[in-house]
């Protein structure tokens, strides 16, 4: 036996023992995968339910606010998902679904000013 099959037959003994002892876990490979698997399907779903106008707003808000883009895929995934979405989303559309989201997520600030009242006792 060649050294390369030996080595090749260890690591494959030591991933069997691995997974019989619930080491580890899914390999790296294996997650990276999902992730791609998970990525391309939602990628589908959005060219599905958003026309191209939409898609390009869509990308270009993911440069300028990547959590907030995000956020708006899942929740058109969910919704898709879901059956709520019956024909393909315009980029007017998208714009009034960005906008419920924004009065959502906004941050209500308000500012109150607490002045010291003086006490003018110079009439003495």
């Amino acid at each position: 036996m060649a050294d390369d099959d030996l080595e090749a037959i260890r690591a494959k003994r030591m991933a069997e023992l691995q997974s019989q002892m619930g080491g580890g876990g899914p390999s790296k490979e294996q997650q990276e995968q999902q992730r791609a698997r998970q990525e391309e399907m939602k990628n589908n779903i959005l060219s599905q339910v958003l026309d191209q106008s939409a898609r390009a707003r869509l990308n270009t808000i993911s440069l300028a606010k990547p959590e907030k883009a995000q956020a708006v895929e899942n929740m058109l995934v969910q919704m898709a998902r879901m059956g709520q979405i019956q024909e393909k989303l315009n980029e007017d559309q998208l714009k009034g679904l960005l906008g419920q989201i924004s009065e959502k997520t906004q941050k209500k600030t308000t500012v109150k000013f607490n002045r010291r009242r003086m006490d003018d006792s110079d009439d003495d």
